[in-house]
C-alpha cells in the first residue's frame, strides 16, 4: 500500500503541475479579470487540499496525546524519561545549530540577494503578517495550556505535548491503578492510525489540487523571477539532507538506508502538501517498522514537531540574509550570529501557527532594524519553499528519533513489509 501511495502521489504531483500551468497559460492575459478568474479557480482547487489537511489535523491532537502518553508510560520510570528527554533536547539544539550554520555559510557563498534587480517596496511598507502573538512573554506563557480540551480543539501541539508529559509522568507514578488508562491510550493510538490509513487514500487528490492551485494562480513566471533564490534554498536543504542522512549512517549503520526507504512516502507527502503535520502519522509508522521502539518514537517525534524544525531553520536563515543582501545592508558577522540564535530560540514552540516561519522572520527583521517589507519579495514563492522545508522537517525528526533510540535502548528487529 505504501509503495502504491507513493507512486500515486508522484503522479498527482506531475499532473497538478501540468494542469495548473496549462490553465494559467490559457487564461492569464495580464488583465484584472483574468487574475480574478485564476484566483477563483485556484480557490476551488484549494478546497480539496483544505479538506484533506483538516482531516489530518483531526487526527493529530488525539494521536500526539495517545502516543506520547503511551511512550512515557512505557519508559518505566522518571529517570529513563529524563534521560531520553535530555538526549532529545541536546540533539534538537545541535541539529538546529547545524542547520543555521550551514545556511549562514551557503548564503554567503551563493549570495542570492546581491545585485537583485527587482523593484523593492518602500522600507516603511508592512508585509501584512500578524506579529501580535510574537511577544517573548506571550510565547513562553502560551506553551502551558489552561485547558487541554481547548488545546486539542485548536491543535496547539506544544500545549498538548506539555499536558501529555504531565499526564504520562503521573501515570508512571500511580503505577498499577493507572494501567487501564495506558490500555485506553494504546487503543486510541491504534484507532487513530487506522483512521489515518483511511484518510491517506485521499492524499493524491489533495496533492494534485495543492500544486494545481499554486500554478493556476501564480503561473510558472513567479518561480522564474526568484529562481536563483529558490535554487539556493533548495541547495541548502539538500545539503542538510545529506548531512543528516550521513549522521544516521554513521550512528545507525548501513541499515539507515532502509530508514530512508521507509520515510520516502511521508517525505513526499509533506513536500507535495507543504505540511509536515500531514506526514506525522505515517512517519510514526515508518519509524516503528524500522525498529525504533514505540516508547522512543512516541516520545521523540511529537517533541520534534515543536523543537526540531531543521528545514524551517534553514529557510529562515536564507530569508533574513537574502533580504539584507537585497537591500544592500551589510551586517557584521557578530550581528548575523546573534540574529540566527534569535531565530533558533524564537522559532521553538510555534508549530501549528499559520505561516509560522514568515511570522518569525518578520519579527526578527524588525528587531534587527531590517525593512520588514523585504519579506514581500519571498511571499509569492513561499508555498514552493514551504514544500522543501516541510519535507526536511520530516527527515530531521525521523533521523532524530532513530539516533536517540540507538543511543538509548538500541533498535528492535525490523518489522516485515
Amino acid at each position: 500500500m505504501a509503495k502504491r501511495l507513493t507512486l500515486f502521489i508522484l503522479i498527482a504531483l506531475v499532473l497538478g503541475l501540468a494542469t495548473g500551468w496549462v490553465i494559467n497559460a490559457q487564461i492569464d492575459d495580464g488583465s484584472a479579470a483574468a487574475t480574478k478568474q485564476l484566483k477563483d479557480i485556484a480557490h476551488w482547487f484549494s478546497v480539496v487540499t483544505t479538506v484533506f489537511l483538516s482531516l489530518i489535523k483531526m487526527i493529530i491532537a488525539p494521536l500526539v496525546f495517545a502516543t506520547l502518553v503511551v511512550g512515557i508510560a512505557h519508559m518505566g520510570d522518571t529517570s529513563t524519561l529524563g534521560r531520553v528527554g535530555i538526549k532529545s533536547l541536546i540533539w534538537f539544539i545541535c541539529a538546529s545549530l547545524l542547520s543555521l550554520t550551514l545556511g549562514l555559510v551557503l548564503v554567503h557563498l551563493l549570495q542570492p540577494g546581491v545585485g537583485l534587480n527587482l523593484p523593492l517596496p518602500p522600507a516603511t511598507a508592512d508585509a501584512g503578517l500578524d506579529k501580535s502573538n510574537f511577544d517573548a512573554a506571550k510565547v513562553i506563557t502560551h506553551i502551558f495550556p489552561t485547558s487541554i480540551i481547548d488545546s486539542m480543539a485548536k491543535n496547539e501541539i506544544l500545549q498538548i505535548v506539555v499536558f501529555s508529559i504531565f499526564f504520562g509522568v503521573a501515570i508512571t507514578a500511580v503505577g498499577e491503578r493507572a494501567k487501564p488508562l495506558v490500555a485506553a491510550a494504546e487503543g486510541l493510538a491504534a484507532v487513530m492510525l487506522k483512521i489515518t490509513d483511511y484518510v491517506m487514500r485521499f492524499a493524491p487528490f489533495a496533492v494534485f489540487a495543492a500544486i494545481a492551485a499554486a500554478l493556476t494562480e501564480q503561473g510558472p513566471s513567479v518561480i522564474g523571477k526568484l529562481a536563483y533564490f529558490m535554487a539556493s534554498v533548495y541547495l541548502g536543504l539538500a545539503s542538510l539532507w545529506v548531512l543528516l542522512i550521513a549522521i544516521a549512517f554513521l550512528i545507525v549503520g548501513r541499515s539507515a538506508g532502509r530508514l530512508i526507504g521507509l520515510i520516502r512516502a511521508p517525505v513526499i507527502l509533506a513536500f507535495s502538501t507543504a505540511s509536515s503535520e500531514a506526514a506525522f502519522p505515517r512517519t510514526l509508522e515508518a519509524l516503528e517498522k524500522f525498529g525504533v521502539p514505540n516508547r522512543v518514537a512516541s516520545f521523540v517525534l511529537p517533541l520534534g514537531y515543536s523543537f526540531n524544525l531543521d528545514g524551517s531553520m534553514m529557510y529562515m536563515t536564507f530569508a533574513v540574509l537574502f533580504i539584507a543582501q537585497a537591500y544592500g545592508v551589510v551586517l557584521p558577522l557578530g550581528t548575523q550570529i546573534a540574529m540566527l540564535l534569535t531565530l533558533m530560540v524564537t522559532s521553538k514552540g510555534i508549530a501549528g501557527v499559520p505561516r509560522a516561519s514568515l511570522v518569525v522572520v518578520a519579527a526578527t527583521l524588525g528587531q534587527f532594524k531590517l525593512p520588514e517589507a523585504g519579506l514581500l519579495l519571498v511571499l509569492a514563492i513561499d508555498h514552493f519553499l514551504d514544500m522543501g522545508r516541510s519535507a526536511t522537517n520530516v527527515i530531521g525528526n525521523a533521523v532524530a528519533a532513530t539516533v536517540i533510540a540507538k543511543w538509548e535502548t538500541g533498535l528492535n528487529a525490523p518489522a516485515e513489509g
